[in-house]
């Protein structure tokens, strides 16, 4: 006599949880939480040695500023143009720090405001060009959007400056296993996400999506918390942040499951050497791809030209290098383009026809 349905379901799911076993949040694993912790989708070459890049490093140098400095556009942020602003827009403050104002909205993503991009201020990647604008200066903020918490992206000051401000502190969405971390800087309204869940807040929705990336703070948690990008939909508007990434499926994915987007910001930089950084970080050939596979009518080149010596190449090469590859693409410049650090644009709803 057949098992009845409950039963059946029963057993499959104990199935289930045989082959992927249970993880840390009392649920079936999903195929990216490894035993060892969280992995990426699709198959990938091993990495590469650290140690090696730094030995060449050694050897070698890194590129040198020319006479006068690194040539980085930039300008001061308006402040009361920000907290007066009733349209949507977005402000680059450096690096992968984005202000997107959306249906009333304030969202912060990968907020850093600090000196250097390293666990101490007295070493590490140094900004080379000056804050565009600081904490106290911004409008109330009412989400901050956390990408993985390597230092350029998770900065331990900003955060803590930021859940303190006058206004009160915003919702931090943070990718699985961050949470804990921001309990013990005392920052407790705090959100984890796994890729593809969704949650709301105010006019907008927030989506977690997978990239192909990996985790590591400390000697310790090598890929203990999860990394993605961000999805945000509102206002009329479907807006990408990657995060950082390198190419693989998963932004074809993005795009099947969640495109086309008004608005994608996708990393240019941080490229160098590439045969230590192509697993992890796209170059300009591979952002343009990303562009096409998340099928999004415009696209901002970040991570580029904010801190020294973060990896090999000029500071100043990434949108050189885009302004050809763009060419070649056939893209016009309002389709991927760059923007100056401080600067803020309208956002404006991609026409009917991509």
């Amino acid at each position: 006599m057949p098992a009845p349905a409950c039963c059946r379901l029963l057993a499959l799911s104990f199935a289930a949880a045989a082959t992927f076993g249970a993880d840390a949040y009392g649920q079936v694993q999903a195929p990216h939480h490894g035993r060892d912790g969280f992995r990426n989708n699709y198959p990938q070459d091993p990495k590469e040695s650290f140690w090696l890049w730094k030995w060449e490093q050694l050897k070698h140098g890194v590129p040198p500023a020319p006479p006068g400095g690194w040539k980085i556009p930039v300008t001061k942020t308006d402040p009361a143009a920000l907290k007066a602003n009733t349209s949507a827009s977005m402000t680059w403050i450096g690096h992968a720090s984005v202000l997107l104002q959306i249906a009333g909205v304030n969202v912060l993503v990968d907020p850093h405001f600090s000196e250097r991009a390293s666990p101490v201020q007295f070493a590490g990647p140094r900004r080379i060009v000056p804050l565009p604008i600081d904490v106290p200066q911004l409008p109330r903020i009412d989400v901050v959007l956390i990408s993985h918490n390597h230092y350029d992206h998770l900065d331990k000051d900003s955060v803590g400056r930021l859940a303190n401000m006058g206004s009160g502190s915003p919702l931090f969405l943070v990718p699985l296993g961050l949470k804990a971390w921001f309990a013990g800087q005392g920052i407790e309204r705090v959100e984890e996400m796994d890729w593809w869940q969704s949650r709301a807040e105010g006019a907008l929705r927030f989506t977690l999506v997978p990239v192909q990336h990996w985790s590591k703070r400390t000697l310790w948690d090598t890929n203990q918390t999860l990394w993605g990008g961000w999805v945000l939909e509102g206002g009329g508007l479907k807006v990408l942040h990657t995060g950082d990434l390198g190419y693989s499926k998963d932004v074809r994915d993005i795009g099947e499951r969640l495109g086309p987007f008004d608005l994608a910001f996708i990393p240019i930089g941080a490229y160098a050497p590439r045969w230590f950084m192509k697993l992890n970080h796209v170059d300009v050939p591979e952002a343009i791809r990303v562009r096409a596979d998340v099928r999004a009518a415009r696209a901002i080149g970040m991570h580029w030209g904010t801190f020294e010596h973060l990896t090999d190449e000029p500071m100043d090469e990434p949108p050189a290098w885009l302004e050809r590859e763009r060419a070649a693409a056939g893209l016009q410049v309002d389709q991927f383009d760059v923007m100056k650090i401080g600067e803020t644009r309208p956002i404006n709803p991609a026409p009917a026809q991509r």
